[in-house]
């Protein structure tokens, strides 16, 4: 975790939010200057940034929005009042409406990003000061504390050259908490491919099949919110096994970027788990994150002990193996 401290100030009226990094300050600044990089940690796991404008310059205006798994949307907008490059941004944080009005029964801030150098690294400060008591109290109990420090704990993986990061770990696996599971794994290819994968049922039955001596024998997808989805497996010739699917609803499609899911194993008594994979690309490596929500720790303590992991890992070398290859 890269936050060194976080805390508010009543009587001044603000919040803290110090990290620091073992990167140039060049490299530090260019996560908040670049949109992109910006969208893969401004926003706690769950409800990632998707920036529509983003004019980073004094009198520019930054909007965008963030996307819980259920599909809720919460808009928000910049109005930048200061860029130095690479010491120091200034803006006003206000939520938003539809048409991009703001939203005067939220509360409105000033946010002042701070970059320096320490040591053989970096630090950003993130100050932000509030019109009121009641102001920051409001934000405090929305979770914007705890969303900060979620969000900058995203930060160290898009600093990173995921060639040097990621590539080459295979699929790994951690316990977030008792109920969360964030599984990760990178390719060398271009996002755009690994969507194509994952959403193109001719190439996902070339690949999703777990270990060898299985067939995909449906896979069926209605690829819009609300819609619904349905996938099958069996064996194959002596191959030992019971067949076996999943099905769910499509909660949020975000093409070549996020896909939400409930998802539920066809016929067994048990709730659905809910699942979040994302899609991140840098210089041609990208990197798919699967944030798994399950009901509770026993069930989701059943379901790794399956070796589930083992097989999305045997699926993703086939993947890289027979499928990207063929499609780039």
């Amino acid at each position: 975790m890269p936050t060194t401290s976080v805390h508010t100030d009543p009587e001044e009226l603000t919040m803290t939010l110090v990290a620091e990094f073992p990167v140039p300050v060049e490299r530090l600044w260019g996560a908040f200057a670049d949109a992109r990089q910006l969208e893969r940690f401004w926003g706690p796991p769950g409800f990632p940034a998707t920036f529509t404008t983003f004019e980073l310059r004094p009198g520019g205006r930054a909007d965008y929005r963030m996307t819980s798994p259920q599909g809720e949307r919460f808009l928000s907008l910049w109005r930048i009042s200061e860029v130095d490059e690479p010491r120091r941004i200034v803006f006003e944080d206000l939520f938003s409406t539809e048409d991009g009005a703001v939203d005067e029964s939220l509360p409105a801030s000033e946010t002042v990003l701070s970059f320096e150098s320490v040591g053989s690294g970096s630090r950003v400060t993130v100050l932000t000061s509030f019109a009121s008591s009641a102001d920051l109290a409001r934000m405090l109990e929305m979770g914007m504390l705890e969303g900060y420090e979620q969000a900058f704990g995203q930060l160290d993986t898009v600093l990173a050259d995921l060639r040097e990061y990621a590539l080459g770990k295979g699929t790994v696996t951690d316990l977030v908490d008792e109920t969360h599971v964030r599984i990760t794994r990178a390719f060398d290819a271009p996002r755009h491919l690994l969507w194509r994968a994952h959403t193109e049922p001719e190439l996902m039955r070339r690949w999703l099949l777990g270990p060898d001596g299985w067939e995909m024998t449906v896979c069926e997808n209605d690829l819009v919110p609300g819609g619904s989805y349905r996938n099958a497996w069996a064996p194959v010739g002596d191959t030992e096994g019971e067949p076996f699917g999943f099905e769910g609803e499509n909660l949020v499609v975000d093409p070549e970027r996020r896909i939400v899911t409930t998802e539920r194993m066809t016929g067994a008594p048990f709730p659905a788990n809910t699942n979040d994979l994302q899609f991140d690309e840098a210089d041609g490596v990208t990197l798919l994150t699967l944030l798994v929500t399950y009901p509770d720790q026993t069930q989701r303590d059943m379901i790794l002990a399956t070796g589930m992991t083992d097989g999305m890992e045997t699926s993703y070398q086939r993947l890289e193996r027979e499928v990207l290859p063929a499609t780039a």
